[in-house]
């Protein structure tokens, strides 16, 4: 007999109180996007979140004392954004049971896991995506829920305790009007959708129309981690797609500089707005052994590697460099059947003033803030309290309190 067990064991309420999420209003009026981006995160039960919805606009970031979850928000909004991009579940989550939220007990299988969700908002409206993920004893997506236009329009949920799949409903409304069949328990459904439904009627048409625009909202996204200490080696030429440490920072300086001279333009200045001394410009050197090496250009033609400068200078400079560019000049995988012009891109960074005194984090903050406003890019960050306070007179900023 096979073993049978609940939809979806993490799909009621939780019961402890959730925490308060405080956010300060955004100033400006509401930006149009490009294309489909995330609105709203649901962290319902994730490490330390219970309930928590955070809003998410064009410059919003998380703040909060150490330990209220500002990490892990963002570390759930980076493992939605890979699910939808096809990543496998055990990529994504490593290890699961960091993510369980403390204290909770296991059900009558013995099994705990941890909920999340998004809303992604475009042209088929607002598109929720619910996911019950278990980590204990086997990690595998025991039910999923993508809702949209007043219905429901795909359902997953675990039949069979020993096999490797989910059994899933999506909307049909035609003769049939729920077509079901199994899905794998390691893929995120919705983004599996379009390979299986076929578009022939109005309801297949609504369901196919809402999980691509929840696929290209979440495929959108580019998580940038800052490494000066990889930033500062001379780099082979060639790799000229900025990696997520920034540690190619030389190869694609050589990049811009030859093709992209406006954008490189505009980072020159930002160098001179956060950097010390005297900026004149950005350019590379080739060293004999063929390595390409990143310079500053000073007063009188002086080159100061940047290898000379501070932790700080380099984080900047290369956050700079990340919001003055886009997705061909990124190491992602963008939705590549979807025209740039129709996609928004969104840039996560954990620690956003790590290292930055506060003039550069003025700086960014009102770079971002200023590209934020043309509907083509996003910026999703945490913060310290200081950078907060400087966040929360900067129009066009949401700042999301976690609490303490």
């Amino acid at each position: 007999m096979t073993a049978r067990c609940p939809e979806n064991p993490w799909a009621t309420p939780v019961t402890s109180a959730a925490r308060e999420v405080r956010t300060e209003p955004v100033r400006t009026e509401l930006v149009r996007s490009a294309g489909p981006v995330v609105t709203e995160l649901r962290l319902s039960a994730f490490a330390s979140h219970r309930g928590a919805v955070l809003p998410v606009g064009p410059l919003t970031l998380f703040a909060g004392a150490g330990g209220s979850g500002k990490s892990s928000a963002l570390r759930a909004y980076e493992a939605l954004a890979r699910l939808g991009a096809g990543d496998p579940l055990d990529e994504v989550f490593p290890d699961p049971a960091a993510y369980v939220p403390e204290r909770a007990g296991p059900d009558a299988q013995g099994r705990r896991g941890f909920r999340i969700g998004c809303t992604a908002t475009g042209p088929a409206g607002p598109v929720r995506l619910d996911l019950a993920v278990q980590a204990e004893p086997t990690l595998r997506i025991v039910g999923e829920r993508l809702t949209g236009g007043g219905e429901t329009l795909l359902t997953t949920a675990l039949r069979d305790l020993r096999g490797s799949t989910v059994q899933a409903s999506w909307h049909t409304a035609g003769t049939v009007p729920v077509t079901r069949a199994p899905l794998p328990d390691d893929l995120l459904g919705t983004a599996l959708l379009p390979l299986r439904v076929a578009g022939t009627t109005e309801g297949q048409l609504q369901v196919l129309a809402a999980a691509e625009q929840m696929v290209v909202a979440l495929r959108s996204v580019f998580v940038c981690e800052p490494q000066p200490q990889r930033m500062r080696a001379p780099v082979p030429g060639g790799e000229d797609r900025l990696r997520r440490d920034c540690g190619n920072l030389a190869a694609v300086l050589e990049r811009t500089h030859t093709q992209c001279g406006q954008r490189h333009a505009r980072l020159v200045a930002a160098a001179a707005a956060g950097c010390a001394g005297t900026v004149r410009g950005l350019g590379i050197e080739r060293l004999a052994n063929g390595l390409l090496r990143a310079v500053v250009e000073r007063d009188g033609g002086h080159l100061t590697p940047v290898g000379r400068l501070g932790d700080g200078e380099l984080r900047y400079l290369a956050l700079a460099l990340v919001l003055l560019t886009g997705p061909g000049v990124l190491a992602m995988d963008t939705a590549a059947e979807v025209p740039s012009a129709m996609q928004t891109l969104t840039v996560l960074v954990d620690g956003l003033d790590r290292d930055l005194d506060g003039r550069q984090v003025a700086e960014l903050l009102g770079l971002a803030a200023s590209i934020g406003a043309t509907g083509h890019l996003r910026l999703v960050g945490t913060v310290a309290e200081a950078a907060a306070g400087r966040a929360r007179g900067t129009a066009g900023a949401t700042v999301v309190d976690l609490g303490p």
